[in-house]
């Protein structure tokens, strides 16, 4: 090997281990909210294994896309973006390992299934974390533009998806969610809903929020339905999984599956609407 390709090489090793780092730092400050949280450590235990693989392997494909549009290091195929992403996903449950048996949750006298479903829920928001730690911790640079405009319609529906689906699992394991519920009238439901689709399009394309889209020539209500109204049915939508995954749905009636739906849909329109500022 010659001196300019070792050189190459070694800037290459360091440029990664770099963002390891970074990745690390991004999915403990991430996820740290979630993991001093009695909700996850209890669904890391009782939580049906079925859901919780089906959840891991949901979301893999989100890393995938994430790592596209904001990887923890510049990608330039999709052999990149997977490795990325199942880089973010280990660095995500290796973190959440160290911080769980820090913590005492996770003792080796458990049983070895409540060990790994207590990591490996965990390890959801620390690879969200991780993915996103070189947008958010690190210095921005062109390609960062690059990746918005490389970005489409089904792109931007995608970045909604992934902003609701990482804001409204803080707040879907607690007990809250369905509290708030039961206390809400139909009328309440209602009022809640109207006020988390107008968020969702003012903080969209209103009050100038970094990543802020812009209408173009698009006339309004083209811009309501096509983004806003979308990305509020992609945040129930993620919403009413988000519930059936951490087993928040059975027992209830039509009405009140509704009603928990429209609660958790509000942060999650949120996330949706401000996915820009995280991504």
């Amino acid at each position: 090997m010659d001196i300019t390709r070792q050189r190459s090489f070694l800037h290459d090793e360091a440029q990664f281990a770099r963002a390891l780092a970074r990745a690390s730092a991004g999915a403990i400050i991430f996820a740290l909210p979630l993991l001093m949280t009695m909700e996850m450590w209890e669904l890391g235990f009782y939580m049906d294994r079925f859901r919780l693989a089906l959840f891991i392997l949901v979301t893999l494909p989100v890393l995938f896309g994430l790592s596209y549009f904001a990887g923890f290091e510049e990608t330039f195929c999709w052999q990149d973006d997977l490795i990325d992403a199942l880089s973010a996903f280990a660095v995500g449950f290796l973190m959440s390992a160290a911080l769980l048996t820090v913590f005492a949750i996770v003792r080796l006298d458990q049983p070895l299934p409540e060990i790994i479903g207590k990591i490996a829920l965990q390890s959801v928001p620390a690879s969200i974390g991780a993915m996103l730690a070189r947008k958010q911790l690190g210095q921005q640079d062109d390609s960062d533009k690059e990746r918005r405009i490389r970005s489409s319609y089904p792109g931007e529906l995608f970045l909604m998806g992934a902003g609701a689906l990482f804001v409204g699992f803080n707040v879907a394991p607690t007990e809250e969610m369905i509290l708030i519920s039961y206390k809400m009238s139909p009328w309440h439901a209602v009022a809640l809903a109207v006020l988390s689709l107008g968020l969702l399009h003012v903080f969209v394309y209103t009050v100038g929020f970094a990543g802020q889209e812009s209408a173009g020539d698009d006339g309004f209500l083209s811009v309501f339905l096509r983004f806003s109204v979308a990305g509020y049915g992609i945040a129930l939508l993620i919403s009413l999984y988000l519930l059936w995954t951490f087993e928040r749905v059975a027992g209830l009636s039509m009405m009140e599956l509704v009603t928990a739906t429209v609660v958790l849909g509000f942060p999650s329109a949120l996330g949706a609407a401000t996915a820009r500022l995280i991504v």
